[in-house]
Order: structure tokens, then C-alpha cells, then sequence
């Protein structure tokens, strides 16, 4: 009996500290598969936010550009609106302010079929890599997704309509003035330069309301453009500051 309760017990001792052995065995497993898990999170998270960082410093150099672009676009806006009044101010004083190839001139220089073309990609990158929702400021989110949905359909609604409006009115002035063009493609920045070769200054339908009414669209739609851009930069504006402050906010 007692040989009997000595095997039990030592039987007892020897699961016991198997069994402590197992539990800490198991314990120091665990902490380093969850302790692995968790340097793999830290590494994943920095990453990810690299990556956020490096996208909006992609992206503020964007919009930096597409800003170039807008003032440069309001400045040809400006000018032209200027163009419109002084012709129309000669009209007025039945022409007599200019002479005709000088008139011609400021009709041809008159631009409002101008459009702003955004650059996209670096936005829409970060919606498909899922960058964009690892942005922490939801003002700059929101204004984002302002700047790339509802502010890009408006500007391509409206650039498409004063497109079709300025079609008519180069073609009406060509029409009207029969002028022609001697053109030097290796000057300019895009098309080349160009100066009048020929016209036929027609001095009725200059000083007729056809072509008043014409002016005054041409400066209804430059003023509405106006407008849009003006929108457009604010928005770029703050967005740029935002996207610089959160890239400065996390690298601090």
C-alpha cells in the first residue's frame, strides 16, 4: 500500500511539472507569435504611412502645378475680359478709338475657349492602393473628394460649353474679317506664332448688334470661368497647405 501511494505521488509530481513545463512552453510560444504579430503591425503601419506621406508629397507637388496652370489660365481670362470692353467701347464711339487692323488684332486675341485640365493620377492612386483613407485630417479628405468629383465635373461641364461658344465666334470672326494667317510654327509655346496676312475689315457687321451681343457672351462665359477657377484655386490652396501640415505633423 505504501509502495502503491509512493508511485502515485511520484506519478502526480512528474504530470505536474510536465504539465508546467507545457504551459510555460506553450505561454512563451504564444507571446512570440503575438509579440511577432505585433513588430509585423508597428512595420506595416509605418509603411503604410510612408507611403500615405510620400503620395501627398506627390501630390502637393501636383497641386502646386495645377496652380501654375490656373493662374496663368485666370491671367488670359483677365486680358481677354479687358480686350472685350475695349472693343466694345470702340464700338460705342463707332470706331473710332482703333484703327482696323488694330480692331482685328484685339478680336483675335480674345481667348475664352481656355480649359483647366487637372492632374488626376497621383489621387486616384491613392484611392486604389487605399492611402487616401490612412489620411488622419477629414477636412483635407473631404476637400479632396470636393476637388476630384464635383469641382472636376463642373470644370469639364463648363470648359465643354464655352469650347462649343468659342468655336462659334473664331469661325463668325474668320467669316466676317476674311482673314487669313502667316504662321512660324518653331515660335511660340504650343502652335507656333501667327500674324495677320490678309483681312477685309467689314466695318457693318463690326458695329452691328450680332457681333456686340457675341462680345458681351464671350464676356458672360470669361467672367464664369473666372469664377470657377477662383473656386478651384481656393480649394487647391487649402488642400495644398493640409497636405503639407499632415506629411510636417507626422515626420516631427
Amino acid at each position: 500500500m505504501i509502495i502503491t501511494n509512493f508511485f502515485i505521488y511520484k506519478s502526480y509530481e512528474i504530470m505536474k511539472r510536465s504539465l508546467l513545463k507545457y504551459t510555460i512552453e506553450g505561454s512563451v510560444i504564444l507571446l512570440s507569435i503575438l509579440l511577432s504579430f505585433y513588430v509585423e503591425d508597428i512595420r506595416q503601419n509605418k509603411e503604410n504611412r510612408e507611403k500615405k506621406d510620400q503620395y501627398l508629397y506627390d501630390l502637393s507637388s501636383t497641386l502646386e502645378s495645377d496652380l501654375e496652370q490656373i493662374d496663368n489660365l485666370l491671367k488670359t481670362l483677365y486680358r481677354s475680359t479687358d480686350l472685350i470692353t475695349e472693343i466694345q467701347n470702340d464700338i460705342d464711339q463707332n470706331h473710332t478709338l482703333f484703327s482696323d487692323i488694330d480692331a482685328v488684332n484685339k478680336i483675335l486675341d480674345i481667348e475664352v475657349g481656355i480649359s483647366f485640365f487637372p492632374q488626376d493620377g497621383i489621387f486616384d492612386q491613392m484611392i486604389s492602393t487605399g492611402s487616401f483613407e490612412l489620411i488622419k485630417n477629414m477636412e483635407l479628405k473631404k476637400l479632396l473628394l470636393e476637388m476630384y468629383n464635383h469641382q472636376k465635373d463642373r470644370n469639364f461641364a463648363t470648359s465643354t460649353e464655352i469650347d462649343q461658344f468659342n468655336i462659334r465666334l473664331r469661325n463668325e470672326v474668320l467669316d466676317q474679317f476674311r482673314i487669313s494667317f502667316n504662321y512660324n510654327s518653331y515660335d511660340g509655346a504650343f502652335y507656333g506664332s501667327r500674324s495677320v496676312n490678309k483681312y477685309k475689315f467689314n466695318q457693318s457687321y463690326y458695329l452691328s448688334n450680332t457681333f456686340y451681343g457675341l462680345l458681351s457672351q464671350a464676356k458672360t462665359y470669361a467672367n464664369m470661368y473666372t469664377r470657377l477657377l477662383k473656386d478651384i484655386e481656393k480649394s487647391y490652396l487649402t488642400s495644398l497647405a493640409l497636405a503639407k501640415e499632415e506629411v510636417k505633423d507626422y515626420r516631427e
